[in-house]
């Protein structure tokens, strides 16, 4: 394992900062299926905050971890917990990370058998080369997804999933910080985004969505989804 990365691994649990989210609407056709309601509205979730409407994401061609082109069909006929970040992140990915390692088998048990995936998608591509992307994510979980892309690529596609980054300081700086929305975004089978776990910021802790959560709403947000 990466020296750089476990030190990344350790300082997760030592600093903790938060970051604000931003909302961007957008709207377009979808995919057709025949088992999803895409208009199904939810009763009986806790902790998910669901957008008035699934919103579609902006078209996209990443290459993920695996030197593998991935565009908006990757999404279809599954689910999917989306986090965006970066490797070289000091606290809130690594941590996050770690946490949905921790949950993803009792997520995967309570999605009742539906295909359920993680992604992490990097907004640093000047850092984030594909190798380093392979390295990190497999460390966490290899059936985790990790992508990046050119920025012209990756604003768009961060802001129609409800969320923000920026560059805090200059890239010249070795060391650079990169601001970006900590919550974990569901994407549905039709590639739509339709919520969010947001961070809980409590003092002294690094904030991050509670994985606990996630575990309690995504089978009412799956049956929902479905009609049942």
């Amino acid at each position: 394992m990466n020296t750089i990365i476990k030190i990344i691994i350790g300082l997760a649990f030592v600093i903790g900062i938060g970051f604000g989210v931003s909302i961007y609407e957008t709207s377009d056709s979808q995919p057709v299926s025949t088992s999803y309601n895409p208009d199904a509205h939810p009763s009986g979730t806790q902790y998910m905050q669901w957008y008035p409407k699934p919103r579609k994401l902006s078209d996209f061609t990443l290459t993920n971890h695996k030197q593998m082109s991935m565009t908006n069909a990757d999404l279809y006929n599954q689910w999917t917990l989306a986090f965006v970040g970066y490797t070289y992140c000091p606290d809130i990915c690594p941590t996050t990370l770690a946490a949905l390692n921790q949950a993803y088998p009792s997520i995967i048990e309570q999605a009742q058998d539906q295909p359920i995936k993680v992604w992490f998608l990097s907004v640093d591509p000047k850092r984030d080369t594909i190798e380093r992307l392979a390295e990190y994510i497999g460390f966490f979980n290899p059936n985790f997804l990790a992508a990046t892309a050119e920025h012209k690529q990756l604003y768009p596609l961060v802001r129609s999933m409800g969320m923000m980054y920026s560059m805090s300081q200059s890239t010249d700086d070795p060391n650079y910080l990169v601001d970006h929305s900590g919550s974990v975004v569901v994407i549905n089978p039709l590639g739509q985004v339709i919520g969010r776990f947001k961070p809980n910021h409590t003092p002294g802790q690094i904030a991050i969505s509670d994985t606990q959560q996630i575990i309690a709403d995504m089978p009412k947000v799956i049956n929902f989804a479905a009609g049942k």
